[in-house]
């Protein structure tokens, strides 16, 4: 069933399972990922890493082969925001930030998550806008759950929240033009997810919608640019980025983080449906 206009695409309560099982594969390859940035590894072993772990699960990377893309992973370092194309060139050292964004399909069923992480011993500067960055994403989710249980929800409400959170937490600049999206059998749908915004505008938010919330913000100008690989977007004027992502959806009871082992619980709590246990075991 879908919706008119934007043509958003509803999920029943069992095709969001499906998409949950999606998004575990996603959630064990970033572990995998986590555990292994360190000075000296490059962004290729972190995409083999990557194939690797989404392979044995079933599933195949939804990144590769994307209107061309060539590999499993985006794996974007300090100034990149998003789009890196990883290399065995590209050694991470003491000090880097590294953004890696990561994507699954398992039965004809798309997961989408990033998380930023900080290599060796990083400026304890950066390491707090990745944490504002994560804290926007979560209250974004939040005002999903609270807009849908309400009956009084709109897309924009995420937007809003996500960009008072990070107003909130310090003078960043909120990337335009790229934002969060619908997920389901294809990994972009509708609607766009802007990360700002006024709130109260767009479609409302109901039961069976999916998206993928993806903060990206900067130590300076909001401005990028793409470069002449075609895919890799960096700030105009070379500060750092980081980007972070869950997919979720929103369910009659709750909402379920698709991407985060727990559902969401941990930063959520009674928001999360029922149909995620309040304990999970580890996804390894």
């Amino acid at each position: 069933m879908r919706r008119p206009q934007l043509d958003i695409q509803l999920k029943s309560p069992d095709q969001i399972e499906k998409m949950r099982a999606a998004g575990l594969v996603v959630a064990e390859a970033l572990r995998r990922m986590r555990e292994a940035v360190a000075p000296g590894i490059s962004t290729a072993d972190l995409d083999a890493i990557a194939e690797s772990t989404i392979r044995e699960a079933g599933a195949v990377p939804s990144f590769k082969g994307y209107h061309g893309y060539p590999a499993s992973i985006c794996s974007s370092v300090n100034e990149q925001v998003v789009h890196a194309i990883p290399a065995p060139t590209q050694v991470l050292k003491d000090g880097d930030l590294i953004s890696i964004d990561c994507g699954a399909v398992l039965d004809g069923w798309h997961g989408d998550a990033a998380i930023t992480v900080g290599v060796g011993d990083v400026d304890p500067a950066l390491l707090k806008m990745a944490a504002v960055a994560e804290d926007a994403m979560w209250a974004g989710i939040a005002a999903a759950a609270r807009g849908a249980a309400s009956g009084r929800g709109r897309l924009t409400d995420i937007s809003h929240a996500v960009e008072d959170a990070v107003r909130r937490g310090g003078r960043y600049g909120i990337v335009d033009g790229y934002g969060g999206h619908g997920i389901g059998t294809e990994m972009h749908q509708d609607p766009h997810v802007l990360n700002h915004g006024r709130p109260g505008k767009g479609p409302r938010l109901v039961p069976g919608m999916a998206l993928a919330i993806e903060p990206m913000i900067t130590m300076g100008s909001p401005r990028t640019v793409e470069l002449a690989d075609g895919w890799t977007v960096v700030t105009r004027d070379g500060s750092m980025a980081v980007h972070v992502e869950h997919s979720m959806a929103l369910l009659p009871d709750g909402v379920w983080v698709l991407t985060a082992p727990d559902g969401g619980r941990a930063r959520l709590g009674d928001l999360v449906t029922a149909r995620q246990p309040a304990t999970t075991s580890p996804t390894s």
